[in-house]
């Protein structure tokens, strides 16, 4: 990314940040490392903090129908209190720990329309201004990646991933939003199950698998959905038969059907601070549904969460959307 001009109070030959994340994707709670690169302006200028900040394209659900928005979800000073001589060149090495809960962009190296920013904000001479942003990929860990490939082992297809505003009670959730995955019913459980959606919150000990059925509605009942939620260590997830297990909890799932309730402490996610609620109806718009496909190996004898035909393509547009949709943001 070239050399980016500070605006707003700096105005004109202030200086210039570029901030060079290390290549490769990162794991929910592993750490974040690269450079801050800076370039002095026309004049001698007081660097009293660097920031980066964490921001998510996330999904909010109101009366009036649903909107997106960024929501910021981690903010890090990683150097300052130095004078840049005009025109000096000086780089900051930085290295910070992503939040656990941080959504997944990709599997398989393949993009799931999951929108993640690191934003950069220096403070100069009294002011704060907004000078870079840079997508940030994010790969699965461990668990996560079994589970999913045991849900395409299983048959279920990959439908759409969006973040959503709002918190699932009877869970530890930190965030103020959570990652949704929205997968097509395996063929033996279609008649039960209109879709699976599928929410991973991690954190240092383990992860909390939450599996939301929307079950269709019967001559004699309305649709309704069933949510299981399911603890899982981090430990020993290379030795575990995840394929049974992970059949195991759709089966349970399926045998609540005919008892027609759910667990009171995990059903849906509260409104979080008065204004927002977790919907599982809405339409999600046409750009999510482009993302990879299920049931396509994407490594010798691996079935899972696969590339889909139109794989190249999908991460071209996820690339412009992280363009689109942050420019617009950058004064916000």
């Amino acid at each position: 990314m070239v050399f980016k001009k500070l605006l707003g109070a700096l105005g004109v030959g202030g200086p210039t940040v570029d901030t060079v994340l290390d290549p490769g994707a990162v794991q929910p709670g592993s750490s974040l490392t690269g450079q801050v690169h800076l370039k002095g302006g026309s004049a001698d200028f007081d660097i009293e903090q660097i920031t980066l900040e964490l921001v998510a394209r996330v999904e909010a659900e109101h009366d009036g129908g649903e909107t997106e928005g960024v929501a910021a979800f981690g903010r890090f000073a990683v150097g300052g209190g130095f004078r840049l001589a005009a025109g000096e060149q000086r780089s900051v090495p930085f290295s910070l720990a992503l939040p656990w809960e941080t959504p997944i962009t990709e599997l398989y190296g393949q993009a799931l329309g999951i929108v993640l920013g690191v934003r950069t904000e220096l403070a100069v001479a009294g002011a704060k201004d907004k000078g870079d942003l840079d997508p940030l990929t994010v790969g699965p860990l461990p668990v996560q990646e079994a589970v999913l490939e045991a849900l395409g082992r299983l048959g279920f297809g990959f439908k759409t991933a969006d973040l959503e505003y709002g918190h699932i009670r009877g869970t530890g959730q930190q965030l103020p939003f959570y990652q949704e995955m929205e997968l097509t019913p395996a063929p033996q459980y279609a008649h039960v199950m209109r879709e699976l959606e599928v929410t991973f919150l991690a954190n240092p000990g383990g992860m909390e698998v939450v599996l939301e059925a929307d079950k269709p509605g019967g001559f004699f009942s309305s649709g309704h959905d069933v949510v299981n939620r399911h603890v899982v260590s981090h430990d020993g997830a290379a030795q575990r038969d995840w394929t049974t297990v992970v059949d195991a909890w759709i089966r349970q799932m399926v045998a609540s059907h005919s008892h027609h309730s759910a667990p009171a402490s995990y059903g849906h996610a509260e409104p979080h601070g008065g204004h927002y609620s977790h919907g599982h109806h809405h339409d999600h718009h046409g750009h999510h549904r482009s993302g990879p496909g299920m049931g396509t190996a994407v490594a010798a004898g691996a079935a899972g969460l696969a590339v889909g035909v139109a794989g190249g393509l999908v991460a071209a547009e996820v690339v412009d959307e992280v363009g689109d949709f942050f420019e617009g943001d950058d004064e916000g």
